[in-house]
């Protein structure tokens, strides 16, 4: 049975599920109809504990070799087969999953500034009504207490934006020529030319894709008040308990919570001055290390100002 050709391994809030939109469009790859299957985050049935809604996640993982094979089953005679899991690159054991089953397969990895990346994190499930803690870096420092009662990755703002150390472990394991590294903004400001690169890669025809889809681009805004705390408790409550149910039925009381939530929209938030300062003394050692990893330049990632990284309108 088929296994893919090449991997979109991360990571997470940085446009890989417009990268895979965009890829699926290209009549000579075939992406899974499954974004992320995260076969290779787990050697066999994936946790049964974690955080507010991570135990329903972890039922969609498609965690059976014959189950992830059959992702792959229709691809089109010579077509190359593809994924898009963003926690491969995190996820230090996938790495050596994924060399023992696939060693030749490439991987297209999308860096964002990992603050930038992390308060996206954080405002992707404050806005899906999990994320408890209203503030963003009181959340980024109950990090640790948050690990030790294993939820999930997504939670690790901090640690999931530590590249260099997860690359380094990476290149150890692959050759550098399976590896493609592309920016965020590459992806969001020069679409075309990026999308042109990632075909080059995987060898196939240039010149087929030319933008990339709005996937995956939330417009809604959560204020914390009364309301939305009593909305956010409910939702977090499914979390916990809603995998106990059917998936009608959970979709069916988890839709008109999150409308209610939902009611208002305006602009995503970004980064403040603030909690970039605040946040970026973790990453700083590890940005000079990604830097020697990878002999590329990640020094607008250093800067406090926020022009100099042109931070715009989001993917993803």
């Amino acid at each position: 049975m088929p296994l893919p050709d090449f991997l979109i391994a991360g990571v997470p809030k940085a446009g890989t599920t417009a990268l895979h939109a965009a890829l699926a469009g290209h009549p000579q790859l075939f992406l899974s109809k499954v974004k992320e299957p995260k076969f290779f985050l787990s050697g066999g049935p994936p946790p049964t504990v974690g955080g507010p809604g991570d135990v329903q996640t972890y039922q969609e993982h498609v965690w059976r070799r014959a189950d992830y094979e059959t992702l792959f089953a229709d691809a089109p005679a010579g077509a190359l087969r593809g994924e898009a899991t963003p926690f491969y690159l995190y996820d230090l054991l996938a790495h050596d999953r994924i060399a023992t089953l696939i060693p030749d397969v490439k991987m297209i990895i999308l860096l964002r500034d990992p603050v930038d990346r992390a308060h996206s994190n954080w405002t992707h499930l404050w806005i899906a009504g999990l994320e408890p803690e209203a503030d963003f870096l009181a959340a980024c420092h109950a990090e640790e207490q948050r690990k030790a009662a294993h939820w999930a990755d997504f939670w690790h703002y901090i640690g999931m934006g530590l590249y260099g150390s997860q690359l380094e472990h990476l290149f150890q394991r692959f050759a550098r020529d399976q590896v493609l590294l592309l920016r965020y903004r590459d992806l969001r400001d020069a679409p075309a030319e990026t999308l042109d690169r990632v075909c080059a890669f995987l060898g196939v025809r240039t010149g087929v894709l030319t933008a990339i889809p709005k996937e995956n681009v939330n417009r809604h805004v959560v204020e914390d008040n009364g309301l939305n705390r009593v909305l956010r408790g409910l939702l977090r409550s499914g979390g916990e308990f809603g995998h106990r149910f059917p998936v009608p039925l959970r979709l069916a009381a988890r839709g008109p919570l999150l409308t209610l939530l939902h009611r208002k929209q305006g602009k995503r938030p970004v980064t403040t001055p603030e909690e970039r300062a605040a946040l970026l003394p973790y990453f700083a050692e590890d940005i000079r290390l990604l830097q020697d990893v990878t002999g590329e330049s990640y020094d607008d990632w250093l800067s406090l100002d926020r022009h100099a990284r042109s931070v715009q309108t989001p993917l993803s």
